[in-house]
């Protein structure tokens, strides 16, 4: 099972479940989770996908594996949810959506479009991997190190909440994640569709969902609906965290 932070106690309605993106983790999401559950008075849902934060760590990383640990999660707290997914999350519930339907009563798809991508993220986990750990005592330590491999302060500040200083660790699976890049960044062929409400969210300053992904969304998703939050990129939520949390709350809440 995965690693899950529960907020809010109301079991009259089906909880919202939150799932990261790629080197994310539930406490990435935790004050978009406790305003979303102080909001509306209703349980949020935020899980560490495997390879990733305190779930457990496995050999395999595919898009149905992840659609299926969702469903667990899904199945302990009441069997069924309103699901929202950025990136790599938004993948593995457009995925859990296709698998398990009646699970998902909801589906919020943050930027990110059922489509394979041309870029990769092999450079973060090299740069991860170039950090000499036995010279970290702070996080700083690891700041200084990082940052001769990656120059954004906001990619570094990310990548070191996912870093255990005590524990001298990454709590990532970098192994795992590296051998399945090709299958994280691709999309697998699932057959079906899925026919509940579906918002796709995307930033209006991002590439990563394009027009001419509209056919290949309307195929799987038919009810599908398209929407940008303004002044946002991929980290949208991070971007215009408000904004992003107004418009969650509205789509799950009509």
């Amino acid at each position: 099972m995965l690693n899950t932070i529960v907020m809010g106690e109301d079991h009259t309605r089906p909880p919202i479940l939150i799932a990261h993106g790629l080197f994310g983790s539930a406490r990435n999401w935790g004050v978009i989770a406790r305003r979303l559950s102080e909001g509306q008075g209703r349980r949020v849902l935020t899980v560490d996908m495997r390879n990733h934060g305190d779930s457990p760590w496995t050999d395999s990383h595919s898009y149905p594996d992840l659609a299926d640990d969702l469903a667990g999660v899904i199945a302990a707290h009441g069997g069924q949810a309103d699901v929202l997914g950025h990136s790599m999350g938004g993948k593995a519930a457009m995925a859990l959506a296709l698998m398990h339907p009646a699970l998902v009563r909801r589906l919020i798809v943050a930027d990110i479009a059922p489509v394979a991508y041309g870029h990769t993220q092999q450079h973060l986990i090299d740069a991860m991997r170039a950090v000499d750990l036995s010279l970290v005592a702070t996080r700083r330590d690891a700041d200084m190190q990082l940052a001769a491999h990656v120059d954004a302060d906001g990619v570094r500040a990310f990548l070191l909440q996912s870093l255990d200083v005590k524990g001298r660790a990454w709590r990532l699976n970098l192994d795992t994640l590296e051998r399945f890049m090709p299958a994280i960044l691709g999309w697998p062929d699932l057959a079906g569709h899925y026919e509940g409400l579906t918002l796709m969210l995307s930033g209006a300053l991002s590439d990563y969902v394009q027009p001419d992904h509209r056919p290949t969304i309307k195929a799987l998703f038919p009810k599908a609906q398209f929407a940008k939050i303004p002044g946002a990129g991929h980290w949208l939520h991070a971007d215009r965290p408000r904004e992003f949390e107004a418009t969650i709350a509205a789509f799950f809440a009509a």
